[in-house]
């Protein structure tokens, strides 16, 4: 993997002895990583990392770091969340320089939050580092712009489960469904029927524009364009996995014309107007 270019030494954190950094490295794609998190690698004695880390970015680390994976999957046997959370806090005790490196965001639908009230409950000192979270980023390297002037002034962030790891029932699906003109869902494709059938009961269109993105930013990305009412089954049908981000709105259309990885390939756009509205933006 390339070298990233070097940081300059002034003006930069310090990760001190007995602190914690939670960082968020992105969606997936190393360059997606921001340079605090960067610096990071480069300083921390022992590195808690999550399942959906590239691990190429931890080539950036120094070479005699500790790396313990921490990964959670739904379905399959993980880490208990109280356990990382505690470990960090041993780490930290130990003097240790501790980097939490999740995927995406850590405050979002991260459970960086949990982690941090942890470290305030010891006593223990910690940053947080945002990261590129996969409904913005993941959306945008398919080219689907989370907000976009034409489409949404609005835009919704759920998860596809709560922590009975059903979908979440203390979601309101009629007001989401109406008021939010375009629903970003996190780890949604288990409970992807009930949830569409959920937003259709609630008043959303059976035929409105959705998008799943498996593996976002990774060179394993798959994305597939379909309806809300055969999400469920054409997800089946195409055989995918996740992690995947789902959208939910017309917001989709734009992927006609603006799906920029296609174009680099030479290819035209399927539509240059998905909204049949005539005239870009800035000229109206």
């Amino acid at each position: 993997m390339p070298q990233p270019l070097d940081l300059p030494p002034s003006d930069w954190p310090v990760l001190e002895p007995g602190w914690v950094w939670l960082c968020g490295a992105g969606p997936g794609d190393p360059g997606l990583l921001t340079l605090h998190a960067l610096n990071a690698l480069r300083q921390a004695d022992v590195i808690v990392y999550d399942a959906l880390l590239d691990k190429r970015i931890l080539d950036w680390a120094r070479p005699d770091v500790e790396t313990i994976f921490a990964g959670k999957r739904g379905g399959k046997p993980s880490a208990i969340q109280r356990d990382i959370s505690l470990h960090l806090v041993e780490l930290a005790e130990a003097g240790k320089k501790v980097l939490r490196l999740k995927g995406g965001d850590p405050f979002v639908f991260g459970r960086g939050g949990e982690e941090a009230q942890t470290l305030i409950q010891h006593g223990v000192p910690f940053r947080i580092v945002p990261g590129i979270t996969a409904g913005v980023g993941g959306l945008a390297y398919a080219g689907i712009p989370a907000t976009h002037r034409d489409v949404n002034q609005s835009v919704a962030f759920v998860t596809g489960h709560d922590q009975t790891g059903e979908a979440p029932t203390a979601v309101n699906w009629e007001a989401l469904a109406q008021g939010a003109q375009v629903i970003v869902v996190y780890m949604g494709m288990k409970h992807l029927d009930t949830i569409a059938a959920r937003l259709i009961a609630g008043g959303r269109d059976p035929k409105d524009p959705v998008c799943i993105v498996a593996s976002a930013t990774n060179p394993d990305e798959r994305i597939l364009e379909t309806e809300l009412d055969r999400a469920s089954a054409d997800v089946a049908a195409a055989d995918l996995s996740p992690p995947a981000v789902i959208c939910i709105g017309r917001a989709v259309l734009m992927r006609q014309a603006l799906d920029w990885q296609a174009l680099a390939r030479g290819e035209a756009p399927r539509n240059v107007d998905p909204l049949g509205r005539g005239q870009p933006a800035e000229n109206r």
